[in-house]
């Protein structure tokens, strides 16, 4: 006997495969913003005290957390769409 205790909709649906890649999407920007803040913890909280390389670095962390964020907000459409209609 096969115990099939989760439920039919987890059998790859659609909905559950964007939970999934909004949950990893959400790790990832969370990791690179705990990065971000070191670096700039590392700098007495200021990018202006960077030097040059490692100002390049937080910069490409940056637009990285920015294009994770900017998925995350596109999923977040799709998953749970305005109801502008009612």
């Amino acid at each position: 006997m096969t115990d099939n205790t989760q439920p039919e909709s987890a059998n790859g649906s659609p909905d559950i495969d964007r939970v999934q890649a909004y949950r990893r999407l959400m790790l990832e920007y969370e990791a690179l913003d705990e990065e971000i803040d070191t670096l700039l913890a590392r700098y007495n909280g200021a990018s202006e005290n960077m030097p040059d390389e490692a100002y390049d670095h937080y910069r490409d962390l940056a637009r990285r957390r920015d294009y994770v964020y900017y998925q995350m907000k596109a999923l977040e459409r799709e998953l749970f769409p305005d109801d502008d209609a009612l």
